[in-house]
């Protein structure tokens, strides 16, 4: 599972460094800025001597708050904000002293007394000190606000990672429970030949999904290629009454989605369109760009929603009306993962022309796959523009499977979905 790395604003990414930097040129800048108003005002040059003993004082005395306000931070706040107050207090009485004193040292015999000295130069170090101590909370809450705004967004890719993972493989106990049926009913028909072949093909289908990271994506070239598994595995089961059709352009086959997102919406078709008619159905699948989007299309032309009881209420578990129905895991898993990837960035429509058959209407956000990353699987690509399929157009059928299932076989295990 992909964490994602805390990275905190490039300066602040060493704090040491960052501190020590700050520090220097804070002071820096303060003895810098108050030597050229000593010498703009034409003051002698033994201030700029005091100037800079009160300089290296100040520089002195923020480094033991740093180290005392580092305590007291992560405090409850009336520790905090109370202490920090005493000892900011402490820390501008010793500073004014220091400066008094060295101011007094230099100027020598002065009608000003010390406690003179010490009343008229206390504003200076409370005004510094007191702007240190605030930059200095300031920075160091801005980085815990946004060390916790990285953990909580680290968390929450976590978050959505597992349940991606949880989505995706409800697809394969879903898909094999079926797939195990019909080998079942195979062998108890001492098909021996077909059930291998069907078993052979089942591991292929299942070796390849574990070679994709469950909450990665793919380009449509490698989902049509998985596809191309799955339907291998069933067209055993249903022979040519299982009719398919791909029409993928060039540069929406290298389009990226999540793995394992039309598995779902091709075994809906088989269970309600090919499997319920004798004389089988043609399932189609089309995908383009339009415009920054990519746009995948799966239809059948069975039955409809007009074709039974159970289908006519599919439509409430994909739109998500709030209706007791039960379709299975796959077609509300699609919906959920599609929610989690891309939240409102998404559409998924379905269409049920009064004439019969089935479409769903997937649109994503068009993401190609790194140059670096794996090439695209080829896949046999049509001349013409991306459209479904007209019910009159045929596909030839791919191989023929490595031993045939006879016509009673086929109808035994075809029904079991």
């Amino acid at each position: 599972m992909a964490v994602l790395p805390f990275q905190p604003t490039p300066f602040f990414a060493n704090k040491n460094r960052a501190f020590w930097v700050l520090q220097l040129a804070g002071w820096g800048g303060a003895f810098l800025l108050r030597a050229m108003a000593a010498i703009a005002n034409q003051q002698p040059p033994s201030l700029l001597l005091q100037l800079l003993i009160s300089a290296i004082t100040g520089f002195s005395v923020t480094l033991v708050l740093s180290v005392i306000y580092r305590e007291l931070i992560n405090r409850k706040p009336l520790v905090t904000w109370g202490v920090t107050a005493i000892v900011l207090m402490l820390s501008v009485g010793l500073y004014t002293f220091i400066d008094a004193w060295v101011l007094q040292l230099i100027r020598g015999g002065t009608e000003t007394s010390f406690t003179q000295l010490v009343i008229g130069l206390f504003y200076l170090p409370m005004t510094l000190l007191g702007a240190w101590s605030a930059l200095y909370y300031a920075i160091n809450f801005f980085l815990q606000v946004e060390q916790q705004a990285d953990q909580l967004e680290r968390l929450e890719a976590q978050a959505t990672s597992a349940q991606l993972a949880m989505l995706r493989y409800q697809l394969n106990p879903h898909f094999l429970f079926n797939t195990l049926n019909s080998i079942s009913t195979l062998v108890l028909l001492k098909q021996t030949e077909p059930a291998n072949a069907m078993l052979t093909r089942l591991s292929s289908f299942l070796r390849h999904t574990l070679m994709i990271e469950a909450s990665g994506k793919v380009t449509l070239a490698q989902e049509v290629e998985t596809l191309k598994l799955y339907l291998g595995i069933e067209r055993m089961r249903f022979e040519e009454r299982l009719r398919t059709e791909f029409q993928i352009e060039p540069d929406a086959a290298k389009a990226c989605l999540p793995a394992m997102l039309l598995q779902p919406l091709v075994e809906n078709a088989i269970k309600y369109a090919v499997s319920p008619q004798e004389e089988g159905a043609k399932i189609s699948i089309a995908a383009q760009l339009v415009g920054q989007r990519l746009r995948v299309t799966v239809s059948d032309t069975g039955p409809g929603l007009q074709g039974s009881e159970g289908r006519r209420r599919l439509p409430d578990a994909l739109t998500g009306d709030r209706q007791a129905v039960s379709t299975g895991v796959g077609l509300p898993n699609i919906r959920d993962r599609l929610a989690q990837a891309y939240g409102e960035e998404h559409a998924f429509e379905i269409r049920t022309p009064p004439t019969g058959g089935f479409t769903v209407v997937i649109e994503l956000p068009h993401e190609e796959a790194d140059e670096d990353g794996e090439e695209p699987t080829p896949v046999v690509l049509s001349n013409s523009p991306p459209k479904l399929a007209a019910p009159d157009q045929e596909t030839p059928s791919p191989a023929a499977a490595p031993a045939a299932v006879s016509a009673s076989t086929q109808r035994q295990i075809g029904t079991q979905t």
